[in-house]
């Protein structure tokens, strides 16, 4: 494919990725947001239909991810292979650890709504439920956060989007490299886990506008060759 075409697809998965990312994240946090295992298990009963849906979207995050791995690989590895590469293994690592996680979503939906024979006692339900709503977001996010930083610094080299937008790319990216592995210790909590992500939303929409209506430059080593 051309790198027009390249960028073009890159600035519709970024949008549709992050659409598709946040509608995941308001329907499962609708569904447990009661307070202590018992009651986000109740709530997960009670929105079954949601996190079904959830499931789906999170599938199509996943290939979200893999679609970005190679269009961003594409257009940055002219600039330097090696990094581009490194990139590209983590937004698939992403892709791949979030498919995985999608297997804890299901568990939790089987304990909230088994019965019968099948179902597991009180305690164990409740013990298995508080390990499986901890999740994998934040590792799988830190995979991400590597190869955002990567094909943020490559892009900020070759000069192939706006300066300043390829530089809050790569300030938003190393916030949560820092970030993330701290919260994934136990180490950072509460909003600011939240907070963190701002600067990434405020980098990716505009990239993906400009990914769609402007593409992509030619790398500055290869124009000034």
């Amino acid at each position: 494919m051309t790198r027009t075409t390249n960028a073009r697809i890159a600035g519709s998965a970024f949008l549709f990725y992050i659409a598709v990312g946040i509608s995941s994240a308001v329907l499962f946090g609708r569904a447990t947001s009661g307070e202590g295992v018992a009651a986000k298990l109740a709530g997960i009963a009670q929105h079954a239909s949601n996190v079904r849906i959830t499931v789906v979207l999170d599938l199509l995050c996943c290939f979200s991810a893999l679609v970005l791995a190679v269009t961003l690989y594409a257009i940055t590895r002219e600039e330097d292979p090696d990094l581009a590469m490194l990139a590209l293994t983590c937004r698939v690592g992403e892709g791949v650890i979030g498919a995985v996680g999608i297997l804890s979503t299901l568990g939790l939906l089987w304990l909230a709504t088994a019965a019968g024979a099948n179902a597991p006692d009180t305690a164990a339900a409740h013990a298995l439920g508080a390990f499986l709503l901890r999740g994998n977001v934040a590792l799988t996010a830190t995979f991400f956060a590597v190869g955002s930083t990567l094909f943020s610094y490559l892009l900020l080299r070759g000069r192939m989007i706006p300066i300043p937008l390829a530089w809050l790319g790569v300030v938003a990216s190393v916030l949560l490299v820092v970030g993330l592995p701290l919260q994934l210790a136990g180490f950072l909590r509460g909003p600011v886990t939240s907070i963190m992500w701002l600067p990434m939303l405020a980098f990716e929409v505009p990239l993906a506008l400009w990914l769609l209506i402007k593409g992509v430059a030619m790398p500055a080593r290869r124009q000034s060759a």
